[in-house]
C-alpha cells in the first residue's frame, strides 16, 4: 500500500512536470505560428495526458441470480390471494396437483403466519 502511494505521487509529479512543459510549448507555438496550428498543440497535449493516465481496474459484477422455483407455500398462497370469496380444498388440489394432506399442511403454515384465514370449513381467503 505504501509503495502504491509512493508510485502514485511520483506519477503525479511527472504529470505535473509534463503539463508545465506542454503549456510552455503551447505558448511558444501560439507566439510563433498562426492560430490554425494551436489546435494541433492542444491535441498533442491531450494525447500525452491520455498515454500517462492511470489505468482503471475492471470491477467484477455479481452473477445474476437464477430464478428459484416458487415454493409450495407460495403457489398455494398465490391462488388464495387471487380470490375474493375464497378457495376450497378441492379447488386447491385441482389447481396445484398436490394431495389433500400436503395442502392441509400448507394451509396450516399459512394460517400460523397470519397470511390467510378460514371463512368456512375448507374455504380460505387472504387475511
Amino acid at each position: 500500500m505504501k509503495n502504491l502511494k509512493k508510485d502514485l505521487k511520483a506519477i503525479l509529479k511527472t504529470l505535473n512536470g509534463l503539463d508545465q512543459k506542454v503549456q510552455k510549448l503551447q505558448e511558444q507555438i501560439v507566439e510563433t505560428k498562426p492560430k490554425a496550428k494551436t489546435v494541433k498543440a492542444k491535441a498533442v497535449k491531450k494525447t500525452v495526458v491520455k498515454k500517462v493516465a492511470v489505468k482503471k481496474v475492471a470491477v467484477k459484477k455479481a452473477a445474476p441470480k437464477k430464478a428459484t422455483p416458487a415454493t409450495a407455500v407460495d403457489t398455494v398462497f398465490a391462488i388464495i390471494k387471487k380470490t375474493k370469496k375464497g378457495v376450497g380444498m378441492a379447488a386447491l388440489m385441482e389447481k396445484t396437483g398436490y394431495n389433500q394432506k400436503k395442502i392441509a399442511n400448507l394451509v396450516f403454515k399459512l394460517r400460523k403466519q397470519g397470511k390467510i384465514k378460514t371463512v368456512a370449513k375448507g374455504v380460505y381467503v387472504k387475511a
